[in-house]
């Protein structure tokens, strides 16, 4: 198999105030998680490189990351957070653009309380200025704002998108619609990608099973191809439900009937054409 890229993890100094969507519940996430922790779970999975990406909204966050991509060869880039519906969002990305480690923004549109905050005009006022610059936008929501997604890909053709966690369906309560309705409408889009991340944790964190999520990667693979998926851990987030070389061990079992080329593919190729990754 070709070089295996990871094209979505976390780091963090663990605070409180910078990571408030961390609950009781998720007590072993409430600690530091840094690159040297990153490369033992790297190797020992096969994988040689890495996308990082942003999970505090703050431009802190993404100046540290584009830091640590800079010291540890293994993060090949990172998908940051600006303030992207903000009248200065012009100023940060002239200064962040300059990094050539920053691959494309993400926003937290899964916590927003308007869930149609995607479709906001400030919003896609910033997103319309990454016209022409490579970078990508990922999308973070939850199946729910799927229709309001496929309107706010419409309005911008000619940007890459790639959706994070296959739009969170509702894996734990093994539904499949309208969720999968909207993935096959959303995928029609051959601007945008698919991660096939993020899904234990919509499972039962503690009683999950491959059949649990079979359905859910037949979908997102009939629906966008290997060409347009990519695999992530979406670790540490992932130790709730799932060790980081298991994720990946279920990943590769869910995705067996697919030949080497269209496994080079998902593992690794797609990351490294939509991410521009060297």
């Amino acid at each position: 198999m070709a070089e295996r890229i990871d094209a979505h993890h976390h780091l963090w100094r663990y605070q409180a105030a910078d990571y408030s969507w961390i609950n009781d519940s998720m007590s072993v996430l409430k600690r530091d998680f840094l690159p040297q922790d990153l490369e033992k779970e790297l190797h020992a999975a096969g994988f040689s490189g890495s996308v990082a990406v942003q999970a505090s909204q703050t431009l802190a966050e993404t100046t540290w990351l584009l830091e640590l991509a800079t010291k540890f060869p293994a993060i090949r880039g990172v998908i940051g957070w600006a303030p992207l519906a903000s009248d200065h969002f012009a100023a940060d990305l002239e200064h962040l653009h300059s990094q050539s480690k920053l691959k494309g923004f993400r926003h937290l549109v899964q916590d927003e309380p308007d869930d149609n905050f995607i479709l906001g005009s400030n919003l896609n006022r910033g997103v319309s200025s990454l016209k022409n610059t490579g970078l990508v936008y990922d999308i973070l929501i939850f199946e729910r704002h799927l229709p309001a997604s496929i309107q706010f890909v419409d309005r911008h053709p000619g940007q890459l998108f790639v959706l994070d966690h296959i739009a969170k369906p509702k894996i734990r309560e093994r539904l499949m619609d309208p969720w999968s309705k909207n993935i096959g409408e959303l995928a029609r889009r051959e601007n945008v990608f698919c991660k096939l991340s993020g899904m234990v944790t919509e499972a039962d964190w503690a009683n999950w099973t491959e059949a649990d999520l079979k359905p859910y990667v037949d979908v997102v693979l009939g629906a966008f191809g290997p060409k347009r998926l990519m695999v992530g851990s979406d670790w540490p987030v992932c130790l709730l439900a799932s060790t980081y070389k298991k994720w990946f061990d279920v990943l590769r079992n869910l995705l067996g009937d697919l030949s080497d080329s269209e496994l080079d593919w998902v593992f690794g190729q797609t990351a490294r054409n939509v991410y521009r990754l060297s």
